[in-house]
């Protein structure tokens, strides 16, 4: 009785009385065969757009391989077909050709594993009839990955974030590419009540952009000095001004929020220690109560206090003074 061969295998099943003195060739040849179903792995370079992927009997054959790297320059999509066509097969398929790869093996379904990509595809061995399909495609992620809450839609952004349940956009999240920020820094933002100051958090304003503090509000006291008989108020530096003056000046206020932005700001002067009696020359917008410039503490040391108020840009500025000759 002559030789047999294993279905899915091709591997030879020599049969009683026969290859008398060969048997060691066809023995060796059949553990190459196993060991390359089991674990080889074989480059399989493609040219053209088809080609056959062969499991030749009794002879070690690409077919063989257990996982397939396809290489080579197809000129276009390219169709392998599985023979024979009524053997059944398990590939592990990389793909790194420039062109997408069709693996059939009868009328049935064939799999399409794209350019540079990978796949894991069953041969059923149905003949004529025969079907390929993809197991990782196959593949039930129920339990194991909730459906509502995945990137089962990889190729779409904005449908990725979706499933995961995250609001921002691509470009949104793109806006912390590169950012620097600690842990302990974002949760500065970690704030219970909009609107209400906490301690160490920033502050925030609530629905109907109201902010309220909690402590104290404490701000920079700057000094300013006259050059050239100007002294300048940048509105920019702060709300509390100080001056000791040093000769006749005239106060010029920079910087000046806009229209429609209320903004204040109080100003200690001091006269010189020899009651030199300098004098100051207000701005022209400064309006006073009955239209009347006070006059400021001529006498050595005197700290007379001011507050100025705009709401239109500086425009219209309307003075105060509170304290007068304090000493």
């Amino acid at each position: 009785m002559p030789s047999t061969y294993t279905t899915n295998g091709g591997i030879e099943k020599i049969a009683t009385g026969e290859q008398s003195g060969s048997w060691g060739d066809t023995t060796n040849t059949n553990f190459d065969i196993i060991d390359r179903i089991t674990n080889g792995v074989g480059s399989i370079a493609l040219s053209g757009t088809s080609s056959n992927l062969q499991t030749s009997d009794g002879a070690l054959s690409d077919g063989h391989y257990k996982a397939l790297i396809l290489t080579g320059s197809p000129s276009g999509t390219h169709t392998i077909t599985v023979l024979p066509n009524d053997a059944q097969k398990i590939y592990f398929v990389n793909n790194t050709t420039s062109q997408s790869v069709i693996f059939d093996q009868g009328s049935g379904s064939n799999v399409t594993i794209p350019a540079n990509t990978s796949d894991i595809i069953y041969c059923d061995g149905g003949g004529a009839a025969g079907a390929v399909v993809s197991l990782i495609d196959d593949v039930d992620l129920t339990g194991y990955m909730q459906s509502a809450n995945n990137l089962s839609d990889v190729t779409n952004a904005a449908t990725a974030l979706t499933n995961l349940g995250v609001n921002a956009t691509a470009a949104e999240l793109n806006k912390l590419s590169g950012a620097t920020v600690t842990t302990a820094e974002i949760n500065y933002n970690d704030v219970t009540t909009l609107g209400t100051s906490e301690a160490s958090k920033v502050v925030t304003a609530d629905a109907n952009t109201v902010t309220t503090f909690a402590g104290g509000v404490n701000g920079n006291s700057t000094a300013v000095a006259s050059s050239s008989g100007t002294t300048t108020i940048n509105c920019r530096s702060g709300n509390d001004f100080t001056t000791t003056l040093s000769e006749n000046t005239t106060f010029d206020f920079t910087n000046v929020p806009t229209s429609g932005t209320e903004f204040s700001f109080s100003l200690k002067i001091t006269q010189d220690a020899s009651a030199s009696a300098f004098s100051v020359t207000w701005p022209g917008a400064v309006r006073w109560n009955n239209s009347s410039t006070p006059i400021i503490t001529t006498t050595a040391d005197a700290v007379d206090y001011f507050f100025f108020l705009t709401n239109d840009g500086g425009t219209n500025w309307y003075g105060f003074r509170p304290g007068r000759n304090m000493g």
